[in-house]
């Protein structure tokens, strides 16, 4: 059973939290598209994910987009 948390950061560690996540989301975006086409996107260099199949990649960086937008949602939703 999952558990709900309420955390407190002010808005610059917040800041440095959703940088990370962003960071985390872009990886795995980018070796699913890697595990794709087994080619690195053009002047970029990054380190390939522990994955092997594109599908498990795309679920992964899904999870940390939708990580991102419902901490966005709760940020927006504060005076």
């Amino acid at each position: 059973m999952r558990k709900n948390y309420t955390i407190q950061l002010d808005s610059l560690d917040l800041g440095q939290l959703l940088d990370g996540l962003e960071i985390c989301a872009q990886s795995w975006e980018r070796t699913a598209e890697y595990l794709r086409t087994e080619e690195m996107p053009e002047g970029e260099f990054f380190i390939v994910e522990e994955c092997s199949q594109p599908k498990e990649a795309d679920g992964i960086a899904k999870h940390y987009r939708s990580i991102v937008s419902k901490i966005r949602q709760q940020m927006e939703a504060q005076p």
